[in-house]
């Protein structure tokens, strides 16, 4: 849990991400590359025919659950998802009261990055490329409690601009945008290696998952790991994805409000 290196914007946006808001923040940042290289085989030199291998049939895509009526929908003008930052960018700012919330999101490859960051959610770590925000203000908020170092209730302070700003959405405004933006945002998916994925589902899957977040009867305790940085001292808190780790840091009142949006957003993209 770095304290410095915290990336909250729950942004519901364009892909509202999927009328779903998301203020994500970097935890930890990791980097798997696994590639073995297969020799060629050479072609058999005997006259004798060598059989073919069964050929491995491909699983069935998964029947999508949470289907969008997004053609009647998605506006005709539409952009080219590589040119959609300027659209985009102007459909968050209609949803948004006032643009301080904005600030801290990144506006190049806006749709991109925000389906990247909700498909890593519910993940132990993100990219730093997947990112669609800058680095929150301020460092994480401590101070000595039972049983030692806790999560400050001053470190609300940090979340509080974000989070009045998430909850203040209209949950059927950012739906209909989010429809609008639909085909653009699923492309999206797609590009990330999802060929049979329907993002709809994928957001719903990740809301879910957020709402599964436990609420604890005190602020959690933390600790220092061995290049100085926060971290939640009990390992079943540490061990959950960055979506959930980010309510834990909020304090109860922030968390349930975040909740409570989710679920109203949850019904606008499921109905």
């Amino acid at each position: 849990m770095q304290s410095g290196k915290a990336v909250w914007p729950w942004v519901l946006g364009v892909v509202v991400v999927g009328g779903a808001g998301t203020w994500l923040f970097r935890d930890q940042l990791q980097h798997l590359a696994d590639g073995v290289a297969v020799p060629e085989q050479s072609a058999p030199t005997s006259a004798v025919a060598v059989p073919k291998p069964a050929a491995t049939q491909e699983p069935a895509p998964s029947p999508i659950k949470h289907p969008l009526d997004s053609e009647a929908a998605a506006d005709p003008a539409l952009p080219n998802l590589a040119d959609s930052d300027a659209a985009a960018w102007s459909a968050l700012s209609g949803l948004f009261k006032g643009e301080g919330a904005l600030t801290a999101l990144l506006r190049d490859h806006l749709i991109q990055r925000l389906v990247t960051q909700v498909d890593n959610l519910d993940k132990a770590s993100v990219p730093p490329t997947a990112l669609a925000a800058r680095p929150l203000a301020g460092s994480l908020q401590v101070e000595l409690g039972e049983g030692g170092e806790r999560i400050a209730a001053a470190n609300a302070a940090r979340y509080a601009p974000y989070v009045q700003a998430f909850t203040a959405i209209d949950p059927a405004a950012a739906g209909v945008a989010y429809k609008r933006f639909y085909p653009l945002i699923q492309q999206a998916y797609v590009d990330l290696g999802k060929p049979d994925g329907y993002f709809n589902d994928r957001l719903v899957s990740v809301i879910d998952h957020l709402l599964d977040t436990p609420e604890l009867a005190q602020a959690p305790l933390v600790e220092r790991d061995a290049r100085g940085r926060y971290r939640f001292a009990d390992a079943t808190l540490q061990s959950r994805s960055i979506g959930q780790k980010a309510l834990l840091r909020m304090d109860v009142a922030q968390a349930r409000a975040v909740k409570q949006q989710l679920r109203a957003i949850r019904a606008a993209i499921t109905r």
